[in-house]
């Protein structure tokens, strides 16, 4: 049977229609409601509705098409509202804050600061709740990134060589300070790219498409004229002169500056009987 994903956002029928709302089939969790001010116009019994299913303020299962900040199994940088003896109250987008344990802040959290915590559904307690721990819930699946790679990025920590950043709500990267360009912060989101990675599969990160931080002029015409022919050019260093000035419009040493500047920011890649564009 079809299990109802709770912290998370389900499609669901509906299945009748009262003063006060509506309720939906919420599969093996039974009939769910929907308060009357959450209902898409126009809904009636029969329809798919798609929703966000969470705890009311008195634990019961309930219906809404408020888009939370961050869904169960998911990093976000949120804001404490409050804070009483049982933990630190967030502030996810819902009527009903989301509540971090003292056991699972890593320092005390304070009224209004923001943090980067994760979802979590907790089985035994049946609640939603977050954490600040976030490693332990990272990097437990392999990756296979490609150099140039786009991928969204969390910026979470600083340290002392840059950044460490969430990238693709799975993996630790580090943006270097080397490479850092534009103001970040923590919470920062944003695209960014792979620079490479590691022989023990640590992820190195730009924050703007390899190949395009500094090249010269003599590169840029190059990788205009790469752009135009799809990708590729079948030239080499061990290309004739007068083929890569009739080809290129440009002087063999012209071109093995170009193809090392590309290279070096790790925009192509070098074969055996050509130059690639990385994509």
């Amino acid at each position: 049977m079809e299990k109802l994903q709770i912290g998370k956002t389900n499609t669901l029928k509906v299945i009748k229609e009262l003063d006060f709302g509506i309720y939906l089939d919420g599969l093996n969790e039974g009939e769910i409601l929907m308060p009357r001010q959450y209902i898409p116009e126009g809904t009636k019994p029969g329809d798919m509705v798609d929703c966000f299913i969470y705890f009311d303020s008195e634990d019961r299962i309930i219906a809404t098409t408020l888009v939370p900040l961050a869904q169960v199994n998911e990093f976000a940088c949120l804001k404490v509202v409050s804070v009483n003896p049982t933990g630190a109250f967030l502030d996810w987008g819902l009527p009903k804050d989301i509540l971090v344990p003292f056991r699972e802040q890593k320092v005390d959290m304070g009224e209004g600061r923001k943090y980067i915590v994760f979802i979590y559904y907790d089985e035994l307690s049946k609640r939603i709740a977050a954490t600040a721990k976030v490693e332990k819930y990272l990097n437990l699946e392999p990756h296979e990134y490609i150099t140039g790679e786009a991928v969204s990025l969390l910026i979470y920590q600083k340290t002392d060589i840059g950044y460490k950043a969430i990238v693709n709500q799975k993996h630790i990267g580090v943006v270097h300070n080397s490479d850092i360009f534009m103001p970040i912060d923590i919470g920062t989101e944003m695209v960014g790219y792979v620079k490479q990675i590691k022989e023990d599969s640590k992820i190195d990160l730009l924050l703007q498409k390899p190949g395009y931080e500094v090249i010269d002029e003599v590169a840029q015409s190059l990788l205009n004229k790469l752009e135009a022919k799809g990708g590729f050019l079948p030239f080499t260093d061990k290309s004739p002169s007068e083929i890569i000035y009739h080809q290129l419009g440009m002087s063999k040493k012209t071109f093995k500056k170009a193809v090392g500047a590309l290279y070096k920011n790790r925009t192509i890649i070098i074969e055996p009987d050509g130059i690639r564009l990385l994509n």
